[in-house]
C-alpha cells in the first residue's frame, strides 16, 4: 500500500474527506518525525513502538571491486510491532 491508498483507506474507515485524512496523515508523520529527531519515541499502546537506534561505525566491503571501506556511524528510525498489531497478524 502506498500512501495515496492509505490515505484513501484511513478517509473510508473514518468516514472524512481525502483532504482531512491528507492532513491528519502529513501531522502524524511531521510529529513523529520530530520526536524522533529529538531522540524520543513514539508509543502507540497496542500498536507498536517507534524509536531510534544509533548504528555504530563499521568496516565493509565494496561488493563490484572487493575493496574494504569504511561505514560511517548513523541513527535508524526502527519500529517495533505491539503486542495486540503481533496477534491480530497470526
Amino acid at each position: 500500500m502506498h500512501k495515496a491508498e492509505l490515505i484513501e483507506a484511513i478517509s473510508g474507515e473514518a468516514k472524512i474527506t481525502k483532504a482531512d485524512a491528507s492532513r491528519a496523515l502529513e501531522a502524524f508523520m511531521t510529529v513523529t518525525t520530530k520526536t524522533l529527531k529529538k531522540g524520543d519515541r513514539v508509543a502507540l499502546v497496542g500498536f507498536g513502538t517507534f524509536s531510534v537506534s544509533k548504528r555504530a561505525a563499521r568496516n565493509g566491503r565494496n561488493p563490484q571491486t572487493g575493496k574494504p571501506i569504511k561505514i560511517a556511524a548513523k541513527k535508524v528510525a526502527k519500529f517495533k510491532a505491539g503486542a495486540e498489531l503481533s496477534s491480530k497478524l497470526k
